[in-house]
């Protein structure tokens, strides 16, 4: 265990060099590592950098990374950059994800996004078999409603979402 975490915290240090330098093409590739904590790592990196553009990288991380804490960061990373553009992922991942971790958060992220658009799979998920998924559309259909009829600011109908 002592070597990966050696492994780890030298890549760590070189990853830090290349958030200071912006290179989005080096988090790209880092999302297909071998080792989950890093791939978890720079998704939050994507999306800490910004832009519609990252949206297509992460999305491909919730529907394809095999391990269920990686796909669930994707989905709330997704949920916090709060483009529409990310429904479509996230209300796949709400609705066919195999993991009830991953389709709780991607359900909580679709009612930060606050997007009408979102509502059909969010009613949707009120059937799920997982109490917390359904629990989440509750929460995540409460938010987009409280958006279109009640807040004044959107920052803390975002906070509020979940």
């Amino acid at each position: 265990m002592q070597v990966v975490t050696d492994k780890r915290l030298a890549l760590f240090a070189e990853m830090e060099a290349k958030y200071e330098q912006k290179d989005t093409d080096y988090f790209v590739s880092l999302l297909e590592h071998p080792d989950y904590v890093i791939r978890t790592r720079a998704t939050c990196i994507l999306v800490d950098f910004g832009g519609e553009d990252k949206i297509p990288y992460i999305a491909k991380v919730l529907k394809n990374d095999e391990n269920e804490l990686v796909r669930h960061e994707a989905a709330f990373s997704l949920g916090q950059m709060s483009y529409s553009g990310a429904i479509p992922p996230l209300t796949d991942a709400t609705l066919h994800d195999p993991s009830m971790f991953v389709r709780h958060e991607a359900a909580i992220a679709l009612g930060v996004v606050g997007n009408q658009d979102a509502k059909d799979a969010l009613e949707k998920a009120l059937s799920d078999p997982d109490k917390p998924v359904v629990e989440s559309a509750v929460v995540a259909l409460s938010n987009i409603e409280f958006m279109e009829k009640l807040s004044k600011n959107k920052k803390f109908a975002k906070l509020t979402g979940g």
